[in-house]
């Protein structure tokens, strides 16, 4: 707990220099290993659904991503999934895609969930709907995540919507994008990497990393651009239950990169479960030693139960304890030695 929390899961005082009141930027500027992860939304009206499967982070996460039709699928929307966080304390990042609503929308949102108590916000352009289960669906890509980025920028910085009409209270947000460090040229990557800087970016959350090399090799491309003290980056790792589904994810998802060695090493474990999950420890582990990673973003799809697990056995928390909703309870700093 933070020394100026009032009570915790309170919202917290804006210190110099942050943009929003929230704990995960403070994390980051105070120089913590973050981690964050994914919650994918439920396919139901039940609020119960979303702190079901939220309940599995608490503890071992400092911020929950909200995602807004992955996939170009329909679920719950972010905006919805963030507003139930809210109410128990979470720090959810509310992620916005371009795919399905214009600016006038986007801009409504923005402020809504910053009423709500949202603190951060990751734009995306997002997948195209052919990718998705309403393939029929009007498509509206009125933004991309820069262009997206400097609006809500605008709206935070200089309290005005982008057609010029003021605002009367600006939203106190930590502006997010994604990129994909693993698809060549890595040097185009961390232009555009730049660009998204340029535009608002204090944050990144990466997608699927799971070649070290290659990544390194990208995050030299960044120090030469001079981008690793403006922007915090977060690099995606998850745990891949088969060698079968990591040749699917190759095939199949576009832009996703795994290593012939990987799978190779997934086809000759006795567990292969098990043999992901310390392959994904081993990663944060390594993440940890690169210069310019500030934290992981964790995507344990349809292995939600195994994040927890992860975080613990990696040692990424270095004995921190994120907040939860109970997090009266004394000793919140640390966990035991024991």
């Amino acid at each position: 707990m933070f020394e100026d929390e009032p009570v915790p899961g309170y919202p917290l005082p804006i210190r110099p220099g942050h943009t929003s009141p929230g704990r995960f930027e403070r994390l980051l500027r105070a120089g913590a290993f973050a981690i964050t992860a994914e919650l994918a939304p439920p396919d139901s009206a039940d609020p119960e659904d979303v702190y079901k499967r939220a309940r599995v982070f608490e503890g071992y996460v400092d911020a929950i991503n909200a995602t807004d039709g992955s996939g170009a699928n329909c679920h719950m929307s972010s905006l919805a999934v963030c507003a139930l966080l809210t109410r128990i304390g979470h720090a959810p990042v509310m992620q916005i895609s371009c795919r399905d609503r214009n600016r006038i929308a986007i801009q409504g949102d923005i402020l809504g969930g910053a009423a709500m108590g949202v603190c951060n916000i990751l734009c995306l352009t997002g997948d195209g709907v052919q990718a998705g289960d309403h393939p029929q669906a009007k498509p509206v890509f009125d933004l991309d995540s820069p262009a997206l980025l400097k609006i809500a920028r605008t709206l935070r910085d200089e309290h005005h919507f982008q057609s010029g009409r003021k605002i009367s209270y600006a939203p106190r947000v930590f502006l997010g994008a994604a990129e994909n460090p693993m698809v060549p040229p890595l040097a185009l990557r961390a232009l555009r990497l730049a660009k998204k800087v340029e535009a608002g970016a204090q944050f990144i959350q990466t997608q699927y990393c799971y070649d070290m090399e290659r990544l390194r090799e990208f995050m030299r491309s960044v120090e030469d651009l001079g981008l690793l003290d403006k922007v915090f980056l977060l690099i995606g790792v998850g745990p891949l239950r088969s060698a079968k589904t990591a040749e699917w994810m190759r095939k199949n998802v576009p832009g996703m990169h795994v290593p012939d060695a990987l799978i190779k090493r997934l086809a000759g474990a006795a567990d292969q479960v098990r043999e992901g999950r310390n392959y994904c420890i081993e990663l944060i582990q390594e993440l940890r030693t690169i210069k310019g990673v500030a934290g992981v973003h964790v995507m344990a799809y349809r292995q939600e139960e195994l994040a927890a697990q992860i975080i613990e056995h990696s040692g990424a928390l270095a004995g921190r304890v994120p907040w939860r909703p109970a997090a009266d309870i004394p000793d919140l700093t640390h966990r035991n030695a024991s």
